[in-house]
């Protein structure tokens, strides 16, 4: 037979599209021709298919091939069509049958001597393809793990384009060898521990609050004052991820070539830190072709530090805005449109001026301390639920703090209960945390008393709050009650709630 059909999965973004790849032998001069919008790298795909083929024994068919893949109008790229482009020429040269192949979606790039490679974004593709009806697919051995986390799906491991085409007669193919490694040990596993931290208990209490609410965290300090060792211990304290955010997680970070060997889910709450000099680009996400994922998606159902924020540039920080509000980043582009989830907890830290020296030692002048700020827009701090300032301590504090400073793991028990009062009490909304619901709804469905919006509502009168910072500090208050375990927020709570946004450093 001279035409035979797979198929295999386009990603855009973390959406993967279905594409069905037709390969029709003829007459005339050996060439072949590609079609269906590739980009480079699988234009290139032809002369290293072509070498995998006859090097795993397969008789490469002469004449003029030529590889439809559909629809025509979807851009397609990367390395993953290798093995399904292989399996659909060697069936139309009648070298293997066409049965197995009706249904299957192969994914896998291949080496020059035929080997399987593993590919980025296995994950989303497998349950697109899921999605659409598709249950049999056919991965390289490095992929099997993350293929194999979607349910109700059967997944052959190949090593080479030997053992596809062995697979695709019913013969038995030698078994892989799967790839197995130690799983990174996460924060909260004989790792980074808040109780570290001494001399700081009011910044560890933030970030206590910060982890049972979802709440976003500013810390102002000089250097050597624990502000980045709060934020690496920050996931310490939170809650494992439930299997439909490890799912998304781990979509994001197996587009993005992150994900460590041997540990294909994401179960621990992600930590992004990006560096000062990072663009626009980068933290948001983009690039040339088919954009990818930003930091601020790699931290999706995590935390996104930014440390020595005002050395970021301002257009930089602002475009942290948009995600912050929505939970998502839309990238568009000529050829499409691309969305990637980016709901995540902000981390900010930055030095009291640009010498960062403390107190008296300061010689900066009060224009260059504001313009050192300038770049943190009053929209950006207005979102931040939490500021605290972090201040030296002295050799007898840090011994004195020994005996208050509690472990990660007790901590971490108090951020899961006040977690549950919150789910609970939310349990007929669409959201979970304090943080995530709506002032608006927040205020309609959970009135508080008269006594405890008093301070707010003087703050309000003398302009020292907006109306989007009321609707913060109530939900900071929500978090301090969880966390006492009492029904609802006094005026102890609210007045606590409005100190921790206003920020005494500000």
């Amino acid at each position: 037979m001279s035409l035979s059909r797979t198929h295999c999965v386009t990603l855009l973004g973390v959406q993967g599209h279905m594409v069905e790849v037709e390969v029709h032998l003829g007459g005339g001069d050996p060439g072949i021709t590609l079609v269906g919008l590739p980009d480079a790298a699988l234009r290139e795909a032809r002369d290293r298919i072509r070498a995998a083929v006859v090097n795993s024994g397969e008789n490469w068919p002469s004449g003029q091939i030529t590889i439809s893949l559909s629809p025509a109008s979807l851009p397609k790229s990367g390395s993953l069509f290798d093995l399904a482009i292989a399996g659909a020429v060697l069936a139309a040269a009648g070298e293997v049958p066409l049965e197995r192949l009706a249904d299957t979606v192969l994914i896998a790039e291949l080496g020059l001597d035929g080997r399987t490679r593993p590919v980025r974004g296995v994950l989303p593709a497998v349950v697109s393809a899921a999605e659409q009806g598709f249950t049999r697919f056919v991965v390289a051995t490095g992929n099997a793990a993350e293929a194999r986390l979607v349910p109700d799906v059967d997944v052959a491991v190949v090593e080479d384009l030997s053992g596809l085409c062995l697979w695709l007669r019913g013969e038995p193919c030698p078994a892989p060898e799967e790839e197995h490694g130690e799983r990174p040990r996460g924060p909260g596993e004989h790792g980074p521990d808040l109780a570290d931290v001494l001399g700081q208990p009011v910044a560890r209490r933030a970030v206590e609050i910060a982890a049972a609410g979802g709440h976003n965290l500013m810390m102002l300090g000089p250097p050597g004052t624990g502000k980045s060792l709060l934020a690496e211990r920050l996931p310490s304290v939170l809650p494992r991820l439930n299997r439909a955010e490890a799912l998304e997680a781990t979509a994001i970070h197996s587009v993005a070539g992150l994900l460590p060997p041997g540990s294909p889910l994401v179960t621990l709450p992600p930590f992004a830190s990006p560096h000062h000099t990072s663009s626009r680009a980068s933290i948001i996400g983009g690039g040339v072709g088919n954009p990818g994922p930003g930091w601020v998606s790699k931290a999706h159902h995590g935390i996104l530090f930014v440390d020595e924020a005002p050395q970021f540039g301002r257009g930089v920080l602002d475009s942290l805005r948009e995600p912050l509000e929505r939970g998502e980043v839309v990238i568009a582009r000529a050829s499409a449109t691309v969305t990637f989830p980016a709901r995540f907890q902000l981390v900010m830290a930055a030095n009291p001026c640009p010498c960062a020296k403390p107190g008296n030692l300061c010689t900066c002048p009060a224009g260059e301390r504001r313009r050192y700020f300038s770049r943190l827009s009053g929209p950006l701090l207005d979102r931040i639920d939490l500021k605290v300032e972090l201040q030296p301590v002295s050799r007898s504090e840090l011994l004195a703090d020994r005996a208050f400073a509690e472990s990660s793991e007790v901590v971490a028990e108090r951020v899961l209960q006040a977690r549950e009062r919150a789910r609970s009490r939310l349990a007929d909304t669409p959201w979970s945390t304090n943080a995530a619901i709506p002032g608006a709804r927040l205020r309609r469905d959970f009135p508080l008393e008269p006594m405890a919006l008093r301070v707010l509502g003087q703050a309000m009168d003398r302009g020292q709050i907006s109306a989007r910072g009321v609707d913060r500090a109530l939900r900071v208050a929500w978090t301090l009650a969880d966390l006492s375990g009492r029904e609802r927020p006094g005026p102890e709570e609210t007045a606590y709630a409005y100190a921790l946004w206003s920020g005494r450093a500000w």
